[in-house]
């Protein structure tokens, strides 16, 4: 059995693509390695979520608890962008994480946490063209947990709809275009009709009716 189930606080082949360390030294970094990599977060998750997490697997009675955490960001607009670094006082809390919490939930995310060689400065941006990581430069699907359609993807279709404006434009303004005929046949079509009745003749005689019997009556006041 030992052979068929693979144990979950060993690192996995997770290594930093800029990282000149030979393979050999690198595994042993990380037999002592106190720094977390946490991948597949939200672009919403916080800080204080990820603390109240991790500190599960903290053992401050034996001097551990995490040391700090390091929020992955947006090259461009300095936003979290789906990833983060944790770093541990001990090499056995890093462990126990891998193993109690790699793979849980977080803000409906399945998170993935690696043994990390140590954070350096500079880490903490995306290296994808559009500021943000790598995976989701060239994602195809929608993910709104990791701001919508892929960076490639929306560059297309923001070229797609930049392209559809500009011949709108040409149409509006090319030789077959007719110069304010839109705008007449708006108002014609939302003009209200007058609800008024014209004047008849039977008016006018009702009206002269209307003043004899005003004449009487003043008439009758006179009287009086």
């Amino acid at each position: 059995m030992a052979h068929v189930v693979q144990p979950l606080d060993q690192p996995s082949n997770y290594k930093d693509s800029q990282s000149r360390v030979e393979r050999a030294k690198q595994n042993d970094l990380l037999s002592k390695s106190t720094t977390l990599y946490i991948g597949n977060l939200s672009f919403y998750t916080t800080e204080e979520q990820i603390y109240e997490l991790f500190t599960k697997c903290a053992s401050p009675e034996d001097g551990g608890g995490i040391k700090r955490i390091i929020m992955g960001l947006d090259r461009n607009t300095r936003t979290p962008c789906g990833f983060c670094f944790v770093e541990y006082y001990t090499h056995a809390e890093a462990l126990a994480s891998m193993k109690y919490v790699s793979g849980t939930k977080l803000d409906e995310r399945i998170i993935r946490c690696d043994l990390d060689l140590g954070y350096k400065e500079g880490r903490q941006f995306g290296r994808g063209k559009s500021g943000g990581q790598v995976r989701d430069e060239h994602r195809q699907d929608y993910d709104p947990g990791r701001g919508g359609w892929g960076a490639q993807a929306q560059r297309l279709e923001a070229e797609r709809r930049r392209e559809v404006e500009e011949r709108y434009a040409d149409a509006q303004e090319g030789p077959g275009a007719v110069a304010g005929g839109g705008g007449d046949w708006k108002e014609s079509e939302t003009a209200v009709p007058s609800r008024k009745r014209g004047r008849s003749p039977d008016d006018e005689g009702d009206n002269v009716r209307m003043g004899h019997h005003r004449s009487r009556d003043d008439m009758e006041v006179e009287r009086m």
